[in-house]
């Protein structure tokens, strides 16, 4: 997994300078120029039983919305912290069933496993999904294909707060200050694995980052300004 997220940060780095949509045929974002001091905060690879309540509490405490992409698998494990996603009002993207790696996968493979994260997350708690987050952000034109069918989103990152890396408060925080801009999609976990300093990073910035003007919204809503 980790040799992936490295490779990604190579893979995209260029793209995630620019603003999204990548050309006006493009269904992949990364930020919205347009909509003002408007940011989304988004969480990968959860519900997770212990992490993800303590991400819900701290976002309720700022009176934050958030977009959560969920892997079909684990809200199968944890389907009262899926709700609990849902019931607090945030939004939810589909992180595939197994987190399998999409731009290895033929079309008929890709489809299977967006189709099966979306059933399992319906089962537990029916909802819209119309945002779609390749897992390590790697993709080809088969998932772009199946999203402009589906009439989806594939949804990206400005900043990357490497917390999949167990990277330092203090380091998160400088790196999202440093780099935020107007319209940022921002990429976060609620399923990590050993050290997480996540909980202390939003602790610290979503209150700045409010100070400093900023609204936090749901992707959908920042891509539809």
């Amino acid at each position: 997994m980790i040799w992936l997220k490295k490779a990604l940060i190579v893979f995209v780095l260029i793209p995630l300078t620019l603003a999204m949509p990548i050309n006006a045929q493009s269904v992949v974002y990364n930020s919205n120029i347009h909509a003002g001091k408007k940011i989304a905060l988004t969480f990968d690879d959860g519900p997770h039983p212990r992490l993800t309540p303590k991400i819900l509490g701290i976002l309720d405490k700022y009176s934050v919305k958030a977009t959560f992409f969920v892997i079909g698998q684990n809200a199968k494990y944890y389907p009262k912290q899926l709700e609990m996603i849902i019931d607090n009002g945030h939004e939810i993207g589909n992180h595939t069933y197994s987190h399998k790696i999409l731009k290895f996968l033929k079309k008929s493979e890709i489809e299977k496993e967006l189709l099966d994260a979306e059933k399992q997350i319906k089962e537990i708690k029916d909802c819209e999904i119309n945002l779609i987050r390749p897992p390590c952000g790697l993709y080809d034109d088969n998932l772009e294909q199946i999203a402009r069918n589906r009439d989806d989103k594939i949804v990206l990152w400005a900043i990357d707060t490497l917390d999949w890396e167990h990277t330092s408060t203090n380091v998160m925080v400088k790196n999202v200050l440093r780099n935020i801009k107007d319209g940022d999609i921002i990429l976060f976990h609620d399923y990590v694995s050993g050290e997480y300093n996540t909980p202390r990073a939003l602790e610290i910035l979503i209150p700045i980052l409010l100070e400093k003007g900023y609204e936090f919204v749901t992707v959908s809503e920042l891509l539809q300004k």
